[in-house]
C-alpha cells in the first residue's frame, strides 16, 4: 500500500481529502504545518504528498524545497489562490501537479494516481533506447543521466521527461497539449505548466537562455528542438496521436463537480 502525505493546516480539507485517497486504497497520513510535515517524511518517506501552498510559519515551497533536498518524491500542491505567479512558483520549486481550490476530491484522487502511474514507470524499468545526442547535449535514457559539454546537469524528473521527448522528435514541432499528453501523461490541465518547464529546462541547457537556439518556440503552435545532431542517430519517432479523450481544458484542471467541492 502506497503512502500518502497530506499537508493542509485546514482539518476539513484535510479529512475530506484523507477519507477520498483512504477509500482509493491509500495510506494516509497527515500534517497541519511544514515541520510535522517534515518530521512525519523523516519517520517514513511518503510516496506522495499533497501540499497546501498557504501554512502557517513554513509556507509549501519552503517545506516542498526541504522534502526535495532529502530525496524524491512527487508533490501534488494545492493553492486557494488563483494566480498564475503562485502556480508557477510550485512548479518551479519542483511540484509535479498543482489544483487550485477549490477542487473536486475525486479529480485530485486522479492526479495522485496519474502522478503515482508515471513515478512507477520511472522506478520500474528506465526508458529503453540509445543515447540522445545534439549540441553538446547528452541524454542517456537508461541511466537518466542529462550531460552539457561533459558537465552533468541536475535536472528534476519532469524536466529530464521533457527534454528526452523533444530531443527524439528533434525537428518537429509539437503541441502544447501532445506535450501535456505525452509527458505528463494527462489528458487536460493548465498549458501554463508546459510553459513554465520548458522556461526551466531552457534555464540548464541553453547558453543564453533568453536567446534559445536549442528548443525554439513555433508561435501559434509550440515547441521544437531544433539543434542539428551530433552524432549519427535514428530518424525522429512519429509521433502518436492523443486518444479522442486528450483535448485540452485551455486554462482550468477541469470543471470540478459542485456536490464534491472542498
Amino acid at each position: 500500500m502506497q503512502n500518502i502525505l497530506v499537508v493542509d493546516d485546514d482539518p476539513t480539507v484535510a479529512e475530506v481529502v484523507a477519507g477520498y485517497l483512504e477509500r482509493a486504497g491509500f495510506a494516509v497520513h497527515r500534517a497541519q504545518d511544514g515541520p510535522q510535515a517534515l518530521r512525519s517524511a523523516g519517520q517514513l518517506w511518503p510516496d506522495l504528498v499533497v501540499l497546501d501552498l498557504m501554512l502557517p510559519g513554513m509556507d509549501g515551497l519552503e517545506v516542498c524545497r526541504r522534502l526535495r533536498g532529502q530525496g524524491p518524491v512527487p508533490v501534488i500542491m494545492l493553492t486557494a489562490r488563483g494566480d498564475e505567479d503562485d502556480r508557477i512558483l510550485g512548479l518551479e520549486v519542483g511540484a509535479d501537479d498543482y489544483v487550485t481550490k477549490p477542487f473536486s476530491p475525486r479529480e485530485l484522487v486522479l492526479r495522485v494516481e496519474s502522478v503515482l502511474r508515471r513515478s512507477r514507470a520511472r522506478a520500474d524499468g528506465p526508458t529503453a533506447g540509445p543515447v540522445l545526442s545534439c549540441a553538446g547535449i547528452s541524454v542517456d535514457p537508461t541511466a537518466r543521466r542529462v550531460t552539457k559539454d561533459g558537465d552533468e546537469l541536475a535536472l528534476t524528473l519532469r524536466e529530464f521527461d521533457l527534454l528526452a521527448h523533444l530531443m527524439r522528435h528533434r525537428g518537429q514541432a509539437i503541441t502544447r497539449e501532445q506535450l501535456m499528453h505525452d509527458v505528463w501523461g494527462w489528458e487536460f490541465g493548465d498549458l501554463s505548466t508546459v510553459t513554465v518547464h520548458v522556461r526551466r529546462l531552457r534555464g540548464k541547457i541553453e547558453d543564453d537562455p533568453a536567446r534559445p537556439r536549442l528548443i525554439q518556440t513555433v508561435w501559434g503552435v509550440g515547441y521544437r528542438f531544433d539543434a542539428p545532431a551530433s552524432t549519427a542517430a535514428p530518424a525522429p519517432a512519429p509521433m502518436a496521436a492523443p486518444g479522442p479523450t486528450a483535448a485540452p481544458a485551455p486554462t482550468a484542471f477541469g470543471a470540478p463537480e459542485p456536490t464534491d467541492e472542498v
